[in-house]
């Protein structure tokens, strides 16, 4: 019996740590597609010398980041 409980209380573990990875993935997916698409947006201005390619890679980050946020979330409804 004290072998159960030691599986079970692994399980749950296991389960507290892949919640934790998948909702800190959730938390971050969004602002690091927007600071990445900003940054590649700001070094091709700087390059190009050019000003309206910054916008472009914040919009393109954006959208990046919600369809990550969107598929994330439609694959955790689908496992649970």
């Amino acid at each position: 019996m004290p072998e159960d409980r030691l599986e079970d209380s692994k399980k749950r573990e296991e389960n507290a740590w892949r919640q934790f990875g998948r909702y800190s993935h959730l938390a971050l997916a969004l602002p690091a597609s927007v600071v990445v698409g900003l940054a590649i947006g700001a070094g091709l201005d700087h390059w190009l010398k050019t000003t309206w390619l910054t916008l472009l890679g914040l919009l393109l980050g954006c959208v990046a980041g919600f369809a990550e946020l969107i598929r994330a979330l439609l694959k955790m409804n689908k496992e649970s």
